[in-house]
């Protein structure tokens, strides 16, 4: 079986940028050695728009008489970390989404006359085009100008006003403040979703290290695989939020936003505009687990050769109003009232208000886009690609029999015991005990606190894990619904690398009621060896009993893997193919810091039409390509045709 090679990574969320770690380094910073946190300031501040690299190595700031003032690394860090510590992770809704104290909505009323002389009537004069078809029947009509009528109305006027509201949600995890996806290419007013599907895949493309052109070279074209979605679609105004609103709000509605809206839009933007994939397109959509149900495809897919190369993830962008209405009116979400009844401090502290597996009251939610390339083992030695990881399994079990639809069932029990089971299977019993942690789904809420952690305790009693590490990264990023899972992967990779377990840095403690007695959680950050973490678990609990868990190598252990099954000779070959490649996905990352990321877009770009592909009964040639896709020749069904 193919093993399925994690070589590069890309996107964006609440913490910052993916490739480079930068975004698990935010989460970490106050655990990292002092030059790797002022790298990490620096390129934040940058992102944030807080200043600019100069064409050397230093770093420009704009002062309000609009002259440039140049800055050392250490002049911008001294300057801008409290600024860039203010405008990241979770926070209150910038104003620049929506105004939480005063939210636009419209109010109904019933408007009586004022009874005179007896008539309870209402005049009043309108425009021609603003009378409605059919004209009520209570309403008569009169001239009153060329372009107006005079309304008679006897009784009552039913009228929408507009009015204001204070939400009762202010708290998301959102994008570092000043980053604005829009200015970086043409988005031709795109959905801020689809924008961050094209900013994830071209961070991950450009930080593999290896031209596009030159993995196609080795493969089919039909051997690549996007699985990608949004959980909910683009809600805002550009895409199905602009298609519900327009004729509430008076106008037209455009196909545009329907289009933009479909939730399988990150994956056709990305084979059209980042990859020109010609391969499968995938877009499975499963709540809160919708990453890992993406990525089980995936894998499946590697593991069976029908692909050779995969890229996966997701991009939700649900900080509108509209979404956090609706969990906010089911409960969900961790709104001011409650925060101020059971957090008890008095002002509300917004950086604080997921806290997984702690005296909680709901979610928060979050938007990001999170990508990743996997490989067939042997196409990575081939290319020399970088090894950031691997991923053996991914369960996905439903819950059966359910009291209501949103409440939990055994499908976890079932997705984690198979996870641990097999990793167990692939690295070893002892492996798993020592050396594996876990990325809860750490939801924030009051039942998934009791429900996850009872099923870790389980497995873990099971497995004789003692003191299993438990990292719940909600608690800085928020719920970003459909790539919460791809935040965890994320996460993992950089704990394989730096060796920081990111603690739940929210709570005060943990909750009374969490099954606590064989994990290991608790705010502090948890710092290993990094050749001590060799296994992560990954875990995903979503609306509906859409339950997964993902079984992921570190890099070490994926390395040793291949080289026991392609030799150390093969091995070693690869090892210094890799070199130059890493060398170039590092002069990205140099680039991106400085920020030079701007996405992949080929809009119209190298169209290919009808004239352009070549058939026979064995295959078919497209123009630009270097190798042409195979047409079956066998059937698999040979014993029984």
């Amino acid at each position: 079986m193919r093993l399925p090679v994690i070589v590069s990574m890309g996107g964006v969320n609440a913490a910052g940028r993916t490739s480079g770690h930068q975004a698990y380094r935010r989460m970490v910073i106050d655990a990292l050695p002092e030059e790797t946190a002022l790298e990490t300031i620096v390129s934040l501040a940058v992102m944030m728009g807080l200043v600019k690299a100069d064409e050397g190595q230093g770093f420009l700031e704009t002062g309000e008489d609009g002259a440039e003032q140049s800055l050392s690394a250490e002049q911008v860090a001294e300057r801008y970390t409290t600024a860039v510590m203010d405008g990241t992770l979770v926070r209150r809704v910038e104003p620049e989404r929506f105004d939480v104290d005063a939210l636009y909505w419209q109010s109904s009323a019933a408007l009586s006359p004022l009874a005179e002389d007896g008539e309870e009537t209402i005049r009043l004069i309108a425009d021609k085009s603003a009378i409605p078809d059919p004209v009520p029947e209570s309403w008569s009509i009169a001239p009153h100008d060329d372009t107006r009528v005079q309304v008679t109305i006897k009784g009552d006027l039913n009228v929408f006003l507009s009015n204001v509201r204070e939400f009762p949600v202010k708290a998301a995890g959102q994008l570092p403040r000043g980053f604005e996806l829009a200015g970086l290419y043409n988005s031709r007013f795109q959905p801020r979703g689809l924008q961050m599907a094209l900013f994830g895949a071209t961070d991950a493309l450009r930080s593999l290290g290896i031209d596009w052109d030159d993995v196609l070279a080795c493969i089919e074209p039909d051997e690549v695989g996007v699985y990608s979605s949004s959980g909910f679609g683009q809600m805002d105004r550009e895409g199905y939020g602009g298609m519900h609103q327009a004729r509430m709000m008076g106008q037209r509605v455009t196909a545009k936003s329907l289009v933009m809206g479909i939730n399988s839009m990150p994956t056709d933007f990305i084979n059209a505009y980042v990859l020109s994939n010609v391969g499968i397109a995938s877009s499975a959509v499963a709540a809160c687990a919708t990453f890992l149900s993406n990525l089980r495809h995936a894998v499946a897919d590697i593991q069976a050769g029908k692909v050779r190369v995969a890229m996966v993830g997701n991009s939700e962008a649900p900080v509108v109003p509209e979404i956090m209405d609706g969990f906010g009116t089911m409960g969900a979400l961790a709104t001011d009232d409650n925060m101020t009844k059971i957090y008890g401090d008095g002002e509300i502290d917004y950086r604080r208000a997921s806290r997984p597996f702690g005296n909680n009251c709901g979610f928060t939610i979050g938007e990001a886009s999170q990508y990743f390339i996997l490989m067939d083992d042997a196409l990575a030695l081939e290319l020399g690609a970088p090894c950031l990881g691997s991923i053996t399994d991914v369960f996905v079990d439903a819950d059966g029999t359910k009291k209501s639809i949103t409440a939990p069932g055994p499908g976890n029990h079932i997705s984690m015991a198979k996870a641990v089971a097999a990793a167990s299977a692939v690295a070893g019993r002892e492996t798993v005990q020592d050396h594996s942690f876990i990325m809860a789904h750490g939801s924030s809420t009051p039942q998934n606190r009791v429900t996850e952690s009872q099923i870790f305790d389980q497995v873990a009693a099971t497995f004789g894990i003692k003191d299993w590490p438990l990292v719940a990264v909600k608690a800085f990023l928020g719920h970003t619904i459909a790539p919460a899972s791809g935040d965890q992967l994320a996460t993992a990779l950089g704990c394989f690398e730096y060796g920081v377990l990111p603690g739940i840095s929210t709570l005060d403690s943990v909750a009374d009621d969490v099954f606590s007695d064989r994990l290991s959680l608790g705010p502090a950050h948890q710092e290993r060896a990094p050749e001590d973490l060799e296994v992560a678990i990954l875990n995903s609990k979503g609306f509906g009993g859409n339950n997964a868990s993902a079984v992921v190598l570190s890099p070490t252990r994926t390395e040793a893997m291949l080289e026991r099954r392609h030799g150390k000779d093969a091995f070693e070959a690869y090892a210094k193919r890799r070199e130059p490649v890493l060398a170039k996905s590092q002069a990205y990352l140099d680039d991106a810091d400085r920020g030079e990321y701007a996405p992949i877009y080929r809009f119209g770009e190298e169209v290919i039409s009808d004239a352009d592909v070549l058939m026979t009964d064995r295959a078919i040639s497209i123009k630009g390509s270097t190798n042409p896709i195979s047409l079956p020749t066998e059937t698999p069904y040979s014993d029984m045709t």
